[in-house]
C-alpha cells in the first residue's frame, strides 16, 4: 500500500512540476525604433547596429506612441518597412 501512495505522489509532482515548466513561456515583444513591434519566443541576442528594444509579453505601448504590430516568422527583425533575416 505505501507503494501505491509513493507513486502517486511522485505523479502528482510530476504533473505539477511540467504545469510549472509550461506555464513559464518566454515570450517578448520586440520594437524598433521605427514603430514597428513584433512578438517571439525566442530570445535573441540581436546584432547591436539595429536597435531595438525587447520588451516583456505582458507590455503594451501608450495611448499617444506610434506603434504597428508586423508578425513574421523565423530569425530576425523589421528594418525599413520589410524584414531582415539574420
Amino acid at each position: 500500500m505505501k507503494t501505491i501512495g509513493n507513486m502517486a505522489f511522485a505523479a502528482i509532482l510530476g504533473a505539477a512540476a511540467l504545469a510549472l515548466a509550461s506555464s513559464q513561456a518566454s515570450a517578448r515583444i520586440v520594437c524598433n525604433g521605427e514603430g514597428d513591434c513584433w512578438h517571439t519566443t525566442t530570445e535573441y541576442v540581436y546584432p547591436p547596429t539595429v536597435h531595438l528594444l525587447v520588451h516583456p509579453d505582458a507590455w503594451r505601448w501608450g495611448d499617444h506612441d506610434h506603434y504597428v504590430w508586423h508578425e513574421h516568422e523565423g530569425r530576425g527583425f523589421w528594418h525599413g518597412g520589410h524584414w531582415e533575416d539574420f
